[in-house]
């Protein structure tokens, strides 16, 4: 037979605590049966699938708020800030808060805590104000062209033409204590003579004639100015042609051939005659001195500077970068001081300028590497150094540095 629960021997409170359990028994058994009896109920009504379904979302929603809730209380402690809450703040209206007179702090005040301080800042930067006038500025030793340019934020060649009657579109012609014209703007600067036409100064210049009318700097009146074909404007007056753009004046020497070698009279009394022939290049070119880097200025263009100067000390020898023949020895009136000219006879041409000494003369012939000069410092020159070009019949004025040997 099953077991029987039994009494306690004794009598007393012992046998009470054992008809208190045998009642609680009691009680959860017959629960049990209750909710059994409940669902078998369902279940014959049909109600059985339904009954689970409800009773697994109930179970779920109290394990999601069981979670909110231990979440709640041991991780969300500290303080969340939402990504809208300044759109949310900037939208309500909020009276503005006095602030009263911050206390004194030491310097290390500022400093303490995780965050970083902004101090504050009692001036304000201001951008550059447009020029529109012109300045003067004296040239100094150690100014270039480019220095001068870069100092003003103007391109160099805007000085040249700012300043023609000073450096007559030769960058070689700057010197200590002179007085330079600073445009404000990139352009140039025009003396206006008697029969000018706005328009026509305007084309030839490559600008807008309303540009130069409207430009500040001019201080033009446009109720008095007139006409721009016959404007209103006194000759001798000095005008800026902002973005205006030119040719430069050529003073550097011509292509001189030895057939034709008198087409260089114009430029000084070392043009020569009639010569014989003699050596025609390889069309290979070497260093024309021993150095081999520049001494400021190399081939620009930009700035009428259509050779390379090469760095070296007084006496230095030169070499002829090709074999060839003299085509002009002597002294050159456009800056040059004393110069050789090669012709190669193959349609390149060699410049040599500046030279302290010539060992060679007109229609002399030359092989390649000779030595035809000395470096030297005359004419518009700030140092010893060689002013060396190369022109071709083919490509013009072309960058030695691109043709010489490495």
């Amino acid at each position: 037979m099953p077991d029987q629960p039994t009494s306690p021997a004794e009598p007393g409170a012992g046998a009470d605590v054992y008809q208190q359990t045998l009642t609680t028994k009691s009680s959860e058994t017959g629960s049990s049966q209750n909710w059994s009896s409940f669902f078998e109920r369902l279940i014959r009504l049909g109600l059985g699938d339904l009954a689970l379904r409800i009773a697994t979302i109930l179970a779920f929603l109290a394990l999601v708020l069981a979670v909110s809730w231990v979440m709640s209380n041991f991780y969300l402690k500290g303080q969340v800030t939402s990504y809208h809450q300044p759109f949310a703040a900037a939208s309500l209206t909020t009276p503005t808060p006095q602030v009263g007179q911050p206390a004194a702090e030491s310097p290390a005040d500022k400093y303490t805590g995780l965050g970083i301080f902004r101090l504050a800042e009692i001036h304000t930067s201001l951008p550059a104000k447009p020029r529109f006038d012109i300045l003067e500025y004296e040239v100094v030793k150690g100014d270039t062209l480019f220095s001068i340019a870069q100092k003003f934020n103007l391109r160099p060649e805007s000085l040249l033409w700012g300043n023609y009657n000073v450096l007559a579109d030769n960058p070689h012609s700057l010197r200590p204590g002179q007085k330079l014209v600073i445009l404000p703007v990139n352009g140039v600067y025009y003396t206006w003579h008697a029969g000018d036409g706005l328009n026509s100064v305007a084309k030839f210049y490559g600008v807008a004639p309303e540009l130069i009318a409207g430009f500040p700097g001019n201080h033009f009146d446009p109720a008095t100015l007139g006409d721009f074909a016959k404007p209103n404007i006194e000759p001798g007056t000095n005008l800026i042609i902002p973005g205006g753009k030119r040719e430069f004046v050529a003073w550097s020497a011509p292509r001189i051939t030895r057939t034709n070698p008198a087409v260089a009279k114009i430029f000084g009394p070392g043009a020569c005659g009639k010569i014989m022939d003699g050596n025609i290049g390889n069309g290979s070119f070497i260093w024309p001195t021993a150095n081999k880097f520049l001494s400021g200025f190399g081939y620009s263009p930009d700035t009428n500077h259509y050779a390379i100067d090469i760095a070296g000390l007084l006496g230095n020898a030169v070499f002829a970068a090709d074999g060839g023949v003299v085509v002009y020895a002597g002294w050159n009136d456009f800056g040059y001081g004393n110069v050789l000219v090669l012709d190669h006879g193959n349609g390149w041409q060699s410049l040599y300028a500046h030279l302290n000494s010539m060992n060679v003369e007109c229609g002399g012939s030359v092989a390649q590497g000779a030595v035809i000069g000395t470096v030297g410092n005359t004419g518009n020159s700030s140092g010893p150094h060689l002013h060396f070009e190369l022109r071709s019949d083919t490509y013009g004025r072309v960058n030695p540095e691109d043709f010489l040997q490495k």
